[in-house]
Parts: structure tokens; C-alpha cells; sequence
């Protein structure tokens, strides 16, 4: 593993070995490492690590993991009344995992300001695919007369859910799957939703930030507890 300077955090190359610098060292804007490949399995370790990529199309594969740290905690999503009332009169259906690939091809149209182009590349859509074949990728869809409108997928391992990206097509679409998706967490016990970085819309909606060493400390519980591996086709509203 080789390495560029940037003042005084290093960044290092990651090549065939699936292997990442400690993340408590890197610098608060959270860049630890470059290269290497989106095999699954590379995926994979690089969440255990609280480690998510995110880089533009034709740039090299980027390697981050923020201080602070945006997270969602189930219990205290913040439901205002209009919500409320969305989900009670405007006829939404939320379902799970019942087609992920219509989801991500979703969240890769959805722009993001300052960015160019989409971070959710063919290569990077391929990989999360392959997660949810392999039964750690999720999506959580919103229905309209039985059209999707709305929703977001993540990865899930231990007790967690590391979300990484939303889209919606109607009104409150997404947020009235986040919605739900954090009662059934409640019930089933779910330590936190990994929000990675600040936006003014998920803080809106509850979700708050801590310090890195906070979420690694969290992460590293929480990946000691069951995950729940396989089809969430079946879970209910």
C-alpha cells in the first residue's frame, strides 16, 4: 500500500488486498484512501470499516469516512403533522426488496449539487446488485397505485442500516419509506442509520451528527450483534 501526503494525513493506494487505513486518522473531511477495485467482498470490509466510496465518473475510486458523521438514530425521526397526514390520506405502499435494480437506477439520475455527472457508475450499480443478490443490500420502495415513486436502498450488517442514497418521484415519496422504515427498526431493534454526511434535509428529518471515533465505536457494537442477511421481501409495514 503506497501512499500520497496531504500536509500531515497520508492517502493511501489501495491495491489487491482488501485492506484500509485506520479511519480515526484521516482528516476530518474524511479522504483515507484511493484505487483498488468495487468487488463486494471489497465493499463489504471497507463498511466494517465505516469506510463508504464516492468519487465522479472517469475519477479514481475514492475512499472516505467523515468526521463528524451524519446518523440517524430509529426512534427519533422527526414526523411533522403534514407527514403524518401523507401517510395516513395519500395512498402510499411501502414495500422491501421487491426491485432493487428499478431503485438504483433511480438514485443514479438523482443530481447532487456540486457534482458533475453521477457518482453511481455502471461499475458501482453492478457491485450493489451483486450485494443484494448476495442478501446485504436492501431497498425500501414507495408505491403509488402500484408504481414506484419513491425510496432508498443501503447495505445492512449487524444492527445497522448504511444508507446510501434516496430518490423520489412524488411528493414526501422517500421520506414516507424512511418513515416506515425507522418503526419497523424500532421494532427490530436497530442500533442506527448511516447517514454518512450533513444534509439539511435528512437533519430535518432526525438525523444528527457525531464524532467519527463515536460512529466507529457504535459500528464495532453493532457489527457484534445478528444481521439480518437475505430477502427482506417479506417484511411488513
Amino acid at each position: 500500500m503506497s501512499s500520497i501526503y496531504d500536509d500531515d494525513y497520508y492517502i493511501a493506494e489501495i491495491r489487491k488486498a482488501h485492506i484500509f487505513p485506520n479511519p480515526r486518522y484521516a482528516a476530518d473531511e474524511g479522504l483515507l484512501a484511493y484505487g483498488g477495485d468495487l468487488n463486494p467482498n471489497r465493499l463489504l470490509t471497507a463498511y466494517r470499516r465505516g469506510i463508504f466510496p464516492w468519487f465522479n465518473e472517469g475519477d479514481p475510486i475514492l475512499w472516505w469516512s467523515p468526521n463528524p458523521r451524519l446518523v440517524l438514530y430509529p426512534n427519533e425521526f422527526k414526523e411533522s403533522k403534514s407527514l403524518r397526514r401523507v401517510i395516513r390520506n395519500r395512498g402510499y405502499v411501502v414495500k422491501f426488496d421487491t426491485n432493487f435494480k428499478a431503485v438504483i437506477e433511480h438514485c443514479s439520475r438523482v443530481s447532487r449539487k456540486g457534482q458533475e455527472g453521477t457518482w453511481l457508475t455502471d461499475e458501482m450499480k453492478s457491485s450493489y446488485i451483486e450485494l443484494h443478490k448476495m442478501g446485504f443490500a436492501h431497498s425500501i420502495e414507495t408505491y403509488y397505485e402500484d408504481r414506484l415513486v419513491g425510496g432508498f436502498y443501503g447495505i445492512s450488517m449487524g444492527k445497522a442500516f448504511f444508507g446510501e442514497s434516496m430518490f423520489a418521484l412524488m411528493p414526501d415519496a422517500s421520506k414516507v419509506a424512511l418513515r416506515i422504515f425507522c418503526n419497523i427498526l424500532v421494532k427490530k431493534d436497530y442500533d442506527f442509520i448511516d447517514c454518512q454526511v450533513e444534509t439539511p434535509h435528512l437533519i430535518s428529518l432526525g438525523a444528527r451528527t457525531i464524532s467519527r471515533d463515536s460512529f466507529l465505536d457504535q459500528l464495532e457494537d453493532t457489527l457484534n450483534r445478528p444481521s439480518d442477511i437475505g430477502s427482506w421481501i417479506e417484511w411488513k409495514v
